[in-house]
């Protein structure tokens, strides 16, 4: 007859077979589906989540929450009275950061969206920047995008970004009630008379009073934000504040 502590041992034992087979199950995984990290398309290691370490660390970021008079802000200066804004990552053309904006809105990875919003309340928390803050709202997709794409990638940012700093998000108060052709190649001015009627707002009593976040993936000349932010400060939002995954200047 065993001993009692022989007997723990042995019973010890067996029931920690079960994490180590749930261990070698995700390894097992991990090799025939590998997790490619969303910058860089190499294979994640186990703890990792969608962007790798080391590009977590490359990632080229603006710091723009820690200088009120960034170039994101200034872009409102005389069009729109906004507390803050600012975008977490600068865009270039064939960098990680146009890899990850690319797969998230083209490949269906809504969890980069999610990721990059952890990432920038990340940095709002080290600040004062997101104070008094108290609802959170993306840039609409029109329905018929909406549709055909399955998602929104800015309300993906934002479900990371209100989760981490548990604020309200809404995705019904900004509609987008008219569709608009591609702007990227467009001016500045030829893009704010675009989207000048194109948004509106559901239920403007609800927004009195209300300190809003908008947000959006890519800042180029900020003509969507200055439109949507023009919507819910007509609806009577007494401030609001900008962010962007990244800026493309």
């Amino acid at each position: 007859m065993l001993p009692a502590g022989n007997w723990r041992l042995k019973n010890k034992r067996h029931y920690n077979l079960k994490p180590r087979f749930a261990q070698s199950f995700k390894s097992l995984c991990s090799l025939l589906f590998p997790r490619l990290c969303g910058g860089c398309n190499r294979q994640l290691n186990l703890g990792e989540q969608t962007i790798c370490t080391h590009c977590l660390y490359d990632l080229p970021y603006t710091d723009h929450h820690q200088h009120p008079d960034n170039i994101v802000a200034r872009l409102f200066w005389g069009n729109l009275p906004v507390h803050s804004a600012m975008a977490m990552l600068y865009f270039r053309t064939g960098s990680k950061t146009q890899q990850l904006i690319h797969s998230l809105k083209y490949k269906g990875q809504q969890d980069i969206g999610i990721q990059l919003g952890k990432m920038m309340a990340a940095q709002f928390k080290k600040t004062d920047w997101h104070t008094g803050v108290d609802l959170i709202i993306p840039i609409p997709l029109h329905r018929n995008k909406l549709r055909k794409r399955g998602y929104n990638q800015s309300a993906c940012i934002a479900r990371g970004l209100a989760d981490m700093l548990s604020l309200d998000l809404n995705t019904d108060f900004l509609i987008r009630h008219s569709a608009t052709e591609s702007q990227t190649t467009k001016t500045r001015y030829k893009r704010y008379q675009d989207l000048q009627n194109t948004f509106s707002v559901n239920h403007p009593g609800l927004l009195e009073e209300r300190h809003v976040l908008l947000i959006d993936d890519v800042v180029t000349t900020g003509a969507t934000l200055i439109a949507g932010a023009t919507k819910l400060h007509q609806a009577g939002v007494k401030r609001i504040s900008i962010a962007a995954a990244a800026c493309a200047f």
